[in-house]
């Protein structure tokens, strides 16, 4: 049980000198658009994309020379225009539903994800490759710019709750002994459905509002 016990400590030892933090600041600029899911019949359109701001805190836990767990704390502006149009017979009548609307969502993201970073490709500078995901809560929210719509909150048409998968890749540089500046591409692609009032609106349970974007993250971490 003695021997047990001084090998893993051992071990843990090893572990704990081998493994790294990274804390940086990151500015993640992202042109952001909305996906739906619903019938054709519905004609819904993004209009257009969005450039929005996202910017935090990030931070590398390297459990490897060239593996590390990433997360942090990020602000990020989301959301884009969008249109829709739906015709339907009410008590003999036809009935046209139009709609154009331009959202804007705020969240605090919660990152958590693997980078993989290669050997040296220039001197000082590696390249990473990242894949995870992010929990997101929502923390404001307005509709064609504006915050209160027939009295009621914008914020409160919203779901508080949203989850991302993230895939991207960069480079970092070495410009110190503990400094290192970093820039890269991610596409985030919503997984949870955002807005539960067009399906309300339509009668159609099956229609949900996602959001995707790419943003250029770069930073500096210490």
């Amino acid at each position: 049980m003695k021997k047990l016990a001084i090998l893993l400590l051992f071990l843990l030892s090893g572990y704990a000198s081998m493994a790294q933090i990274e804390i940086g600041l990151m500015l993640s600029p992202t042109i952001s658009s909305n996906r739906f899911i619903a019938e054709d019949k519905y004609n819904f359109e993004k209009e257009s994309s969005k450039l929005r701001l996202g910017v935090g805190v990030v931070a590398d836990y390297f459990f490897a020379k060239n593996y590390a767990f990433s997360t942090g704390l990020m602000y990020r502006s989301k959301g884009s225009e969008i249109t829709y149009s739906y015709t339907r017979d009410e008590n003999g009548s036809s009935v046209t539903t139009n709609g154009k609307d331009d959202i804007t969502l705020q969240y605090i993201e919660l990152p958590l994800s693997l980078k993989l970073f290669t050997n040296e490709v220039a001197p000082g500078t590696l390249v990473y490759f990242q894949v995870g995901g992010s929990l997101n809560t929502k923390v404001a929210a307005n509709v064609n710019d504006k915050k209160v719509i027939d009295g009621e909150k914008a914020i409160k048409r919203f779901n508080i709750f949203e989850a991302d998968a993230i895939l991207g890749g960069g480079a970092e540089m070495q410009m110190g002994e503990s400094t290192k500046l970093f820039a890269g591409l991610t596409y985030h692609r919503g997984l949870s459905d955002i807005d539960d009032y067009y399906s309300e609106l339509l009668g159609d349970k099956n229609i949900s509002l996602k959001n995707s974007g790419f943003s250029i993250d770069v930073g500096v971490k210490f």
